[in-house]
């Protein structure tokens, strides 16, 4: 019985002295164990002090713009397309254009071969000479009338008939003036010239054809004045209400998907599209150096309201998959991998975070590419 006594004292003298000589854990190991319950270990990582590139920035809110984007097409404006028809019939002698071909107002597209221009320079000429006849007629019928010699009904019949000879003879010359021939010159051909400065975008003859006159459902050809086109899309009846005309838009070309241009809403139609459910939206642009070409696809942007949001560089968003994360600075070349959730892309450089991220986080902008191989070496 003593013997048993003895051990349990001696037992508790040895649990007594243990418990008094442990020491409770440093605070840094208890915030890990907090951490560690909300972020996987595995996830966080300490950078070696020798290795450079990696740049770091504090998440802020900025302004986010929510907009309405419209699928469209640019077109020409069609008060700047001239379609060219050959004033009178004949045969195609050159036709000095290609399509794509770029013209200059007055310049040569086509030498048509014409009887029509013969017969208007002899009409022209027949005028001439009968208004000169009917004239010097007048001139004696007018000395005779006041020699009393002939009755004031013939003077004013002269009258008449040198008006009418004149008139004739004006006649024939805006025609020759309208069709572009010279009075002096014989030659049956007619030079059609182009109307406007501007784009051939369609050719419809080729030398030695016969080509008619105003009512040939075919032009000559086509020419577009492209210093200016239009952004036509067709936007939802949904999104109307977020429309004005004056609005401003951000014009995207499929072809140029780097370069944004500035125009604003000219007009929104008036009917609906009963198939579509979708009315048609027009955007003027400028178009230096001709570069929007027509029928080019095109993504027309109007700001539909001003938010708030989290954005951050593409380059500082890891994308593996469906996943994306992040990389955020917890202590001086400390850092640990996030999951975020993304939102749309502001632009091709920016995107913006929905959740993953709160303002103040001073996650990588540059280098996330580095850590990621130093998080996964085996990758």
């Amino acid at each position: 019985m003593k013997t048993l006594t003895r051990a349990a004292m001696t037992l508790g003298t040895v649990t007594a002295c243990f418990l008094g000589c442990s020491k409770p854990p440093p605070a840094n190991a208890t915030a890990s164990s907090a951490s560690g319950s909300a972020a996987d270990p595995a996830d966080e990582f300490t950078l070696p002090p020798e290795v450079r590139g990696v740049s770091t920035a504090p998440a802020v809110l900025q302004p986010v713009a929510d907009y309405v984007e419209i699928t469209g097409r640019i077109q020409a404006d069609p008060t700047r397309v001239v379609r060219v028809y050959p004033p009178v019939s004949g045969r195609l002698i050159t036709v000095d254009v290609r399509p794509a071909d770029y013209v200059e107002r007055g310049q040569v597209l086509a030498i048509l071969a014409s009887s029509d221009v013969a017969a208007a320079r002899t009409t022209y000429r027949q005028a001439e000479a009968d208004a000169q006849v009917k004239q010097q007629a007048l001139e004696r019928s007018r000395l005779l009338y006041q020699h009393q010699v002939i009755a004031l009904r013939d003077y004013q019949q002269a009258q008449a008939d040198a008006a009418m000879a004149v008139a004739a003879f004006h006649s024939a010359l805006q025609r020759l003036d309208l069709l572009g021939v010279d009075t002096a010159s014989a030659s049956d051909e007619l030079v059609i010239t182009a109307p406007r400065s501007g784009v051939v975008t369609d050719l419809g003859a080729a030398p030695g054809e016969y080509a008619k006159s105003l009512d040939n459902a075919s032009p000559l050809c086509t020419i577009a004045d492209l210093g200016t086109v239009w952004a036509v899309g067709d936007v939802y009846e949904r999104d109307l209400a977020s429309l004005r005309i004056g609005d401003s838009a951000d014009v995207v070309a499929s072809a140029y998907p780097d370069e944004r241009r500035r125009g604003r809403i000219a007009a929104i139609a008036s009917t609906v599209d009963t198939t579509t459910r979708t009315l048609k939206v027009r955007v003027v642009l400028a178009n230096p150096g001709l570069r929007l070409k027509p029928d080019m696809f095109a993504t027309i942007r109007v700001v539909r309201a001003l938010r708030h949001a989290i954005v951050v560089p593409q380059a500082a968003v890891v994308r593996e998959g469906t996943a994306a994360y992040v990389f955020v600075e917890v202590a001086p070349q400390h850092y640990r991998r996030r999951a975020v959730t993304l939102g749309p892309d502001t632009d091709r450089s920016r995107v913006e975070v929905i959740s993953g991220l709160a303002p103040g986080d001073v996650l990588v902008t540059a280098g996330a590419e580095l850590l990621r191989a130093v998080a996964s070496p085996s990758s």
